[in-house]
């Protein structure tokens, strides 16, 4: 798993670019070009981001056609910041999580709520905020609707870091103990590389995500004024006001073309450039490929121009960062055990505070009777997720290993699974009021599967991964022991993707019950309707501006998500990671 250092080899980058007297190749040229274009965009881009908030009104978001590529790119700029914060909050929250136990009794626990709380929710205590960093301006607008979107796409990526950093293989771990790694460089050249494959599809699957979100993130409002940002999610929240079939059409067309162009030019050679990470023997004979990763390692002078920007980060790498450490302070079982306690009082004791501030808000017009309603209501939409979720199982697990396993086909199929996932599900909600109004159907049915519809591919997508990080050497030894039919699923598919399944589904039930909220009450022009359950309660709530009915109900929708987690997919992971290891 080790890279191979050419700077090594041959010499300083520089030096290198110096000896070179070949001409560029073509590739060069091509790759020279769609570096460039990409470069203009995003200057282009953030130009128009930093210009003054009263622009915004000057040009309104329009059903025009022809700004739409200008929308285009500020929404796609906008999802790849989020991305990029994303995998920050990812690489420090997961490891601390990872690392340490006490830091794992906060962080985890943190994210179960965090993930159930809406995106709407976020952006009423956030958008202040921001607006005032940077007054009178887009830019503190622009944040907060990146913020909006990145709590969107962070947790999913987190718990699939955490996931692969508590499972990494035993004999890799002692070997960094006897090389005498250095806490950096055992991040840098064992849990990164291990961690890489499957957090690649979740980074996939967290920017289709974020597109679920792009239509609330960006109008943003403010008291009684809403800032409507420029961008593909703006202009289908217009068309679908508008009742406008052909503009959703045209801007979900857009959406495609956009996917596709970041497939082809970004995910898919990150995902044929982070296949050597996998953890095997035997080679793979059937490789992920990548016209772009082909055509970069074509390059001449392009490939030493990144050697010399990455020289830098190749010697931060190689420094080891320990430090002398005091000797190391032995305490017995009994001292460990009452330092945990003390621990568990401390976090204990800011829960119990945080539940009396929260009562005391709400306990000024809610009382007793409305706490145990809205308890019935999540019990109703616990049991619409979990039947969900028992469902999207049984029919992505099987297609994720089929893809994952055959990577030509995960090639072809990746930008349609993209696609999909980005799909908006409010979209179809207008069809979904029809169907329903037409044939006088059970709202408390049928409107159901609109919740897992925008998070189902949490699942594909982490099986997918699972099922492509099977290494060689397993299938290899199952093929010549003929191990087929269900006993192939029992001892060689469902212990390979069994981690990551239970990532996927983790971060699905979490989306599950933030999209309830969308999905359990559904509005097309005049006609409304909606299901019992917890989600129609906060979406009213929060129509209605009763903001002690909306932290009520979020409030109960974090306990019911983190009580699922620890019932159910905590248990799993533990087992996951004492039996299911690559050892």
């Amino acid at each position: 798993m080790a890279q191979r250092d050419a700077t090594t080899e041959r010499g300083w980058p520089i030096a290198r670019f110096l000896r070179m007297r070949s001409a560029p190749s073509w590739a060069d040229l091509i790759s020279f070009l769609l570096l460039a274009a990409a470069a203009v965009l995003i200057v282009r881009g953030a130009g128009e981001a930093s210009q003054p908030l009263a622009a915004l009104r000057a040009t309104p978001v329009t059903l025009d056609v022809a700004r739409l590529p200008e929308y285009a790119l500020r929404t796609t700029l906008r999802m790849f910041a989020a991305l990029g914060a994303s995998l920050v909050f990812t690489f420090v929250f997961a490891t601390l999580a990872a690392k340490s136990r006490k830091a794992e009794m906060i962080i985890v626990p943190a994210l179960d709520i965090l993930q159930s709380v809406p995106v709407l929710g976020f952006l009423t205590f956030t958008v202040t905020f921001f607006m005032n960093l940077f007054p009178g301006r887009q830019l503190g607008v622009e944040l907060a609707a990146i913020f909006a979107i990145f709590t969107s796409q962070a947790w999913n990526m987190t718990f699939s870091f955490y996931q692969s950093l508590r499972t990494v293989p035993n004999d890799l771990d002692e070997v960094s103990r006897q090389f005498g790694f250095s806490g950096w460089r055992r991040f840098i050249r064992l849990d990164l590389p291990f961690a890489t494959p499957g957090l690649v599809w979740n980074i996939m699957m967290s920017m289709s995500g974020g597109w679920f979100f792009v239509v609330a993130s960006e109008a943003i409002t403010v008291g009684n004024t809403t800032v409507t940002l420029p961008g593909i999610g703006a202009w289908l929240a217009l068309a679908i006001e508008r009742q406008d079939l052909h503009a959703v059409a045209i801007g979900v067309g857009a959406m495609a073309v956009v996917i596709l162009l970041y497939d082809q030019l970004v995910f898919r050679p990150v995902v044929a450039w982070a296949d050597k990470f996998r953890f095997e023997q035997t080679k793979s004979q059937e490789a992920p490929q990548s016209w772009v990763y082909a055509m970069v390692r074509q390059t001449r002078w392009l490939r030493v121009g990144f050697a010399a920007l990455a020289w830098p980060m190749r010697q931060i790498g190689r420094i080891d960062w320990s430090v002398p450490r005091p000797p190391a302070l032995r305490l017995g079982g009994e001292t460990n055990r009452i330092l945990d306690i003390l621990w568990l009082v401390i976090i204990g004791g800011f829960a119990v505070w945080a539940v009396a501030v929260l009562a005391g808000f709400v306990s000024h017009t809610l009382n007793w009777s409305d706490v145990w309603t809205v308890t019935g209501l999540a019990f109703a939409t616990l049991v619409r997720v979990l039947v969900l979720i028992v469902v999207a199982s049984l029919i992505w697990v099987p297609i994720g290993v089929w893809i994952g396993l055959r990577p030509i086909w995960a090639e072809r199929l990746q930008p349609i699974a993209q696609f999909l996932a980005a799909f908006p599900a409010n979209v179809l909600f207008p069809f979904a009021v029809v169907v329903i109004l037409r044939f006088r159907l059970d709202p408390n049915i049928w409107l159901s599967p609109l919740i897992i519809l925008g998070t189902q591919w949490y699942i594909l997508f982490n099986v997918i991964a699972g099922a492509s990080a099977i290494s060689t050497d397993i299938k290899e030894a199952a093929r010549i022991f003929d191990i087929r039919g269900w006993q192939w699923w029992r001892q060689v598919a469902l212990p390979g993707i069994f981690p990551y399944y239970v990532t996927g589904a983790l971060t699905a039930s979490g989306g599950s019950w933030n999209a309830s909220i969308v999905a359990e009450a559904v509005s097309w022009g005049h006609e409304h309707i909606e299901a019992v359950g917890l989600g129609s309660y906060i979406a009213n709530a929060t129509a209605a501006g009763r903001s002690a009915q909306v932290a009520l109900g979020v409030a109960v929708m974090s306990v019911f998500v983190t009580a699922l987690n620890r019932a159910v997919w905590r248990p799993l992971y533990r087992y996951s990671e004492r039996r299911l290891r690559l050892d």
